[in-house]
C-alpha cells in the first residue's frame, strides 16, 4: 500500500537514509514567483447530505478547506503552517525512527509566505479556481509551497482535508479528528474507496464556492468557467474520476499517484498531465491510452514520492535527508513551474514552451510516453 499511503512510501523512501549535517532553527517556504501577495483563510464546510464515509455515526461529511488568494495587502500575520499538535501527530504517525529528530512542534515553525484572512483582490469573475487534494495521510497544507505560488500569479487555490484520511485535521472548537481510515488500508478496495469518495467531496466544495450561496466572501471573484484540479498520490488518482463525475472541472493533473481506480472505457477527452518520480506505474501505462484529450507524462530524476509536496524539502531543511536527489527548494521550484504552465495553457489560453519539450533550466525534467525507455 506504499503507493496508497503517502506516509508508508516516505518510509520506503527514508530507510537507508542518514540526518543532514545541520538543520536551520526555521523551516520556510520559498516566496511565491507571481506578481500578487498572497492572501489564505480556512472554511469549515458540512455536507448534510451524507454521513462519512469513515465514521458512519458521524451524520454528516465535515470538510476544512484552506483558501488561498491574491490580496493588495501588504502587512499582515503570517499563516500557519500546521498547529503544533498537527505536526507531533504527523511525525509520530509516520512510524519512521529517522524522524524522531526532529520536535514534536517541528512542522509548526515553518514560515509561510500568505497574509492570514487578507482582503482577497481582482475582478469580479476574473480569478481561476484550482482544488488541490493531498495524498492519504497527509494534511491539505503539505502542498502550501504550490498553493501559495499558483496564488501568487492569480489563481484562487482550495486546499482540501478529507477529514479522516490524514493524521490530524483540526475542526472548529479545538477537536482534531485522526486518520480513522487507517484501520482499512488492507481492504481490497480501499484505493478505490477513497478515490470515489475524494471524487464527492470536490464537487461538494464547488458548490460551496461558486453555487448560489457561497461561503467565501471572494467568491464573486472566481470565474466558474475556468476551474481546474490537481492531487498528489491517491490525491492525484482522483483526479480523473472526479473530472469524469464533474464537467466543471476542465483540466487535471495526477501528481505521482497509481491510479487505483482505472480510468473510465468512455475516456477522458480534457486536458492532463502526468508527472512523478522515476519508476514502473503500470497503471499510468494502462490508462494512457484512455486519456484521449491533450496530455502529457513527465519523470522527474532525483524525486521521490514526497518531492511533489512541501516535505522533502522541508524535512532537508529539518535535518534529515530522504535520499532525494532534488536539493533545497528544487522539488518545490519544479513542481511550482510545471504545474503552473499547465493551468497557464488550459485555464488561460497562454502558450507554454515549457510543456512542449525538455528545458535547459530543468534537466531533470523527462518527456515521456509508456513506450519510451526514459520513463
Amino acid at each position: 500500500m506504499a503507493a496508497v499511503a503517502g506516509v508508508l512510501a516516505l518510509t520506503a523512501s527514508i530507510a537507508w537514509a542518514s540526518p543532514a549535517a545541520a538543520a536551520p532553527t526555521t523551516p520556510y517556504l520559498p516566496k511565491p514567483t507571481g506578481p500578487h501577495r498572497v492572501g489564505t483563510t480556512t472554511l469549515h464546510l458540512t455536507d448534510t447530505s451524507r454521513s462519512d464515509p469513515w465514521v458512519p455515526a458521524a451524520k454528516t461529511r465535515e470538510l476544512m478547506v484552506s483558501l488561498w488568494y491574491p490580496t493588495a495587502a501588504h502587512t499582515g500575520r503570517r499563516a500557519p503552517y500546521v498547529t503544533p499538535k498537527e505536526s507531533e501527530l504527523l511525525l509520530k504517525g509516520s512510524g519512521i525512527k529517522e524522524l524522531e529528530t526532529i520536535p514534536p512542534d517541528g512542522l509548526s515553525r515553518t514560515r509561510t509566505n500568505a497574509f492570514t484572512d487578507a482582503e482577497p483582490s481582482g475582478r469580479r469573475r476574473s480569478l481561476p479556481l484550482v482544488v488541490l487534494s493531498p495524498g492519504f495521510t497527509w494534511p491539505r497544507t503539505s502542498l502550501t509551497g504550490l498553493a501559495e505560488d499558483l496564488a501568487s500569479r492569480g489563481y484562487v487555490v482550495a486546499g482540501i482535508d478529507h477529514t479522516y484520511e490524514n493524521f490530524a485535521t483540526t475542526l472548529p472548537g479545538g477537536r482534531v479528528a485522526t486518520c480513522a481510515a487507517c484501520a482499512n488500508v488492507n481492504d481490497d478496495d480501499f484505493g478505490q474507496k477513497v478515490i470515489r469518495g475524494r471524487a464527492i467531496d470536490v464537487p461538494f466544495v464547488l458548490d460551496q464556492l461558486t453555487g448560489p450561496r457561497p461561503r467565501w466572501k471572494g467568491s464573486a471573484l472566481i470565474d466558474p468557467a475556468r476551474i481546474a484540479m490537481a492531487g498528489q498520490s491517491i490525491g492525484g488518482a482522483a483526479v480523473p474520476e472526479t473530472m469524469s463525475k464533474d464537467s466543471r472541472v476542465r483540466a487535471g493533473i495526477n501528481l505521482d499517484g497509481s491510479l487505483f481506480l482505472p480510468i473510465r472505457d468512455s475516456g477522458l477527452a480534457r486536458p492532463f498531465m502526468l508527472m512523478g518520480a522515476p519508476s514502473n506505474d503500470g497503471t499510468w501505462k494502462r490508462d494512457w491510452e484512455r486519456l484521449t484529450g491533450w496530455k502529457r507524462r513527465l519523470v522527474v530524476k532525483g524525486a521521490l514520492h514526497p518531492s511533489f509536496t512541501d516535505y522533502d524539502m522541508l524535512l532537508q531543511q529539518l535535518g534529515v535527508s530522504l535520499g532525494s536527489g532534488l536539493k533545497a527548494t528544487r522539488s518545490v521550484d519544479i513542481t511550482r513551474e510545471y504545474v503552473a504552465a499547465f493551468f497557464d495553457l488550459h485555464l488561460r489560453g497562454r502558450p507554454q514552451p515549457l510543456l512542449d519539450k525538455p528545458s535547459q533550466r530543468y534537466p531533470e525534467v523527462r518527456f515521456c510516453t509508456p513506450s519510451a525507455k526514459n520513463c
